[in-house]
């Protein structure tokens, strides 16, 4: 100990009672110097460990980390330092944090908040690749880190992996316990100069997973994927989020260039929110999900028809033949009443709602927003009112089937007639597909 050095905290070690932690600092008698010692017999010897910090970064804090024995943070007059050997060595952990003195840091949960002079708080928001960093790291092609627990109703949770380079397909799912993938994260593909942000039909979207060398991260809301969505749909008080999952053991699974690599997650119930169970949140899920997939069952249809309708467009384009009209427009207009009475198809912007009467994939996803409003069962009208608005979809696209019979196959049937590519309603590609599925 230097003399008149002042002591600024003394963190005791959760692993061991006879281990603490003293930060010194000596700066008002223009000693700079970082000084921080340990014990580990309750205080009757002192170790000085230093070796790494500069010279002139005089310690204001020293931390352990609660998860891992011998892993220290310390905040200097430069920044943060971090140490994975009981501070026998240290090495710099500022990362975007600017060159400010450090006052004061706390460990909490899966985060390192720091208290800086003259820039505030910063957060160091996901441990879990420091905490589970092993020497031979880099030399891993990819190294998915086990998330800490998620809390229902909360922030969500950070998942984070290692790639010694960028993956050449790569993929991070999320299971159930019965092996059932809930969501789905894939790098965005590659998009042309000038092309639109988003395009094609069908797709819930999401998160895209980054696939870059170093440490990668997604976040994670808890949630299942959303129903199917398409280009332009405007829906009132409603968005494409899927079901909040119930608490329990689920399992996240990456996978890159064909190896696979899985963790364990831990989802937890609320404890600020006391008033409902276990058995509360599965049933709102259960729930949840009935209403989700039947606005996709929904938004599929309108998916459908919107794809037979560019294929139209394009054999109208390919040939003139009075028939293939003939029989086209039938379609067309068929089908077009089908889409309307399931999606409010004069909506152009997100004020239309009020103006226009919303539609049953509208009100179906509506639906979906009140039940996942909160942590609790679904209110007891909203099982009938599910009920309803199924029964109503049910009729029309039991209509549509209809038309794919009938109207569809008359179509198809001239343009077999005209040696062209028949429509499909699962294609995506306006040409059509060749094959008939």
């Amino acid at each position: 100990m230097p003399d008149f050095g002042r002591v600024s905290l003394i963190d005791a070690s959760v692993f061991d009672p006879a281990t603490a932690y003293v930060a010194v600092k000596k700066p008002l008698l223009d000693d700079f110097s970082p000084y921080i010692f340990r014990t580990h017999d309750y205080g009757r010897t002192w170790t000085k460990i230093v070796q790494g910090i500069r010279a002139d970064a005089y310690v204001h804090a020293v931390r352990e980390d609660p998860t891992r024995r011998g892993l220290l943070y310390a905040g200097t007059a430069h920044g943060v330092s971090v140490s994975y050997d009981d501070g026998e060595h240290w090495q710099d952990l500022s990362l975007s944090l600017p060159d400010l003195p450090i006052v004061s840091m706390v460990v909490e949960g899966n985060e390192l908040i720091v208290s800086s002079h003259g820039r505030g708080f910063w957060v160091l928001d996901n441990l879990a690749p420091i905490r589970q960093a092993t020497p031979d790291l880099a030399t891993q092609p990819a190294k998915l880190f086990a998330p800490p627990k998620a809390v229902r109703s909360g922030p969500g949770v950070t998942l984070s992996w290692w790639l010694k380079e960028p993956a050449g397909a790569a993929k991070l799912e999320i299971l159930d316990g019965a092996g059932k993938v809930l969501r789905m994260f894939e790098p965005a593909p590659p998009r042309e100069e000038g092309a639109p942000a988003s395009g094609g039909f069908g797709g819930a979207g999401g998160a895209a997973l980054s696939n870059k060398t170093g440490i990668n991260f997604v976040h994670w809301d808890l949630r299942t994927e959303g129903f199917t969505t398409f280009p332009g749909m405007i829906l009132w008080g409603a968005r494409s989020q899927g079901p909040a999952v119930p608490p329990g053991r689920y399992t996240v699974r990456l996978t890159t260039d064909g190896s696979t690599q899985s963790v364990p997650l831990t989802v937890e119930r609320n404890p600020w929110i006391t008033d409902v169970t276990d058995a509360d949140l599965v049933a709102q899920y259960e729930f949840s999900a009935r209403v989700r997939d039947k606005v996709t069952e929904a938004n599929d249809a309108v998916v459908a028809i919107r794809r037979v309708k560019a294929q139209l467009e394009d054999r109208y384009a390919k040939s003139s033949d009075a028939a293939l009209k003939s029989a086209g427009e039938t379609l067309r207009a068929n089908a077009s009443a089908v889409e309307e009475d399931i999606y409010q198809v004069r909506n152009q912007s997100g004020q239309d709602p009020l103006n226009f009467p919303i539609k049953v994939n509208n009100r179906l996803a509506n639906l979906l927003a009140m039940a996942e409003r909160g942590d609790g069962r679904p209110g007891n009208m909203m099982p009938e009112i599910f009920g309803i608005l199924a029964g109503e979809l049910k009729a029309y696209t039991d209509r549509l089937e209809e038309i794919w019979r009938t109207d569809l196959a008359r179509v198809n049937a001239e343009l077999v007639r005209l040696g062209m590519v028949p429509l499909d309603p699962r294609c995506d590609e306006p040409e059509g597909c060749v094959v008939m599925r």
